[in-house]
């Protein structure tokens, strides 16, 4: 996994803060999401009276969050790797965590991988099987449906 720092320097580097809408564009996302994301508390953005202010810091977070859900970890764990962040400045912790983690997210996805390729094999013989019936009961219709002259 790229580290923090590598994600929090490809942050728009032409200001400091940034506006709600700026941020959303730069990360392919909605203001809904920023707000959302807000709400739980794993961004802080500044306010200047009303109007929402991100750092290079909140940029380098939602990053980090965005990358912890396309790859399928939970808020909670997400919000576990961003704490470690915050508390470990050598980032041991939160690495080896996160590492751990990882294995268990590749654990699970390799069982459903299985299941997957038992799914689809079941499904193309119940298909084949269903076929072979179509094919077998569509002579057998026609021959009832039109007797042969005696």
């Amino acid at each position: 996994m790229e580290n923090v720092r590598a994600l929090v320097r490809k942050a728009p580097a032409d200001g400091v803060r940034k506006g709600i809408q700026e941020v959303a564009e730069h990360l392919g996302v909605t203001q809904r999401t920023l707000r959302f994301y807000e709400g739980k508390g794993l961004i802080q953005p500044e306010r200047v009276g009303s109007t929402r202010v991100y750092t290079r810091r909140d940029i380098g977070r939602m990053q980090l969050i965005l990358r912890g859900k396309r790859l399928g970890f939970s808020i909670r764990e997400i919000i576990e790797f961003l704490d470690l962040y915050d508390a470990d400045p050598d980032h041991v912790e939160q690495m080896a965590r996160l590492a751990e983690r990882v294995r268990e997210r590749l654990a699970d996805l390799e069982k459903q991988q299985v299941a997957l390729v038992d799914t689809i094999r079941e499904l193309r013989q119940i298909e084949q099987e269903a076929m072979a019936r179509i094919e077998q009961a569509v002579p057998a219709r026609s021959t009832r449906s039109h007797p042969t002259p005696s």
